[in-house]
């Protein structure tokens, strides 16, 4: 799967995600996970991100796929719920391209205290 169509997923799944969330569905899990309300979709994101650590602790490829899958899933949830497209997570990780990551941190600190 090349990255064209990647991203085609994420944006299609983002906006179903959407769809659910501002046209609840009594059978989604998606619209029942968000009416419970942001804190349970924290705790989802938190549930996924241990799996994925344990998956790839245990060195298993095809365990720690699926929990990458799971966890990224969950993150388009919170950023549904944060209202957070993914466009503005390409749009910051494009600004970033090309700049080492100790220096994009470094200057991360300054512009907080501006």
């Amino acid at each position: 799967m090349n990255d064209e169509c990647t991203y085609q997923v994420i944006d299609k799944l983002y906006k179903v995600i959407c769809e659910r969330r501002d046209h609840p569905r009594q059978e989604s899990y998606v619209s029942s996970l968000l009416e419970k309300g942001s804190d349970q979709v924290l705790k989802k994101v938190g549930e996924e991100s241990c799996e994925v650590l344990l998956a790839a602790k245990n060195q298993d490829p095809p365990a720690l796929i699926h929990e990458l899958a799971d966890l990224t899933f969950h993150l388009l949830v919170l950023m549904a719920d944060q209202k957070i497209s993914p466009s503005a997570i390409e749009y910051e990780l494009k600004r970033r391209f090309g700049i080492s990551g100790l220096t994009e941190k470094t200057g991360r600190g300054k512009n907080v205290n501006s």
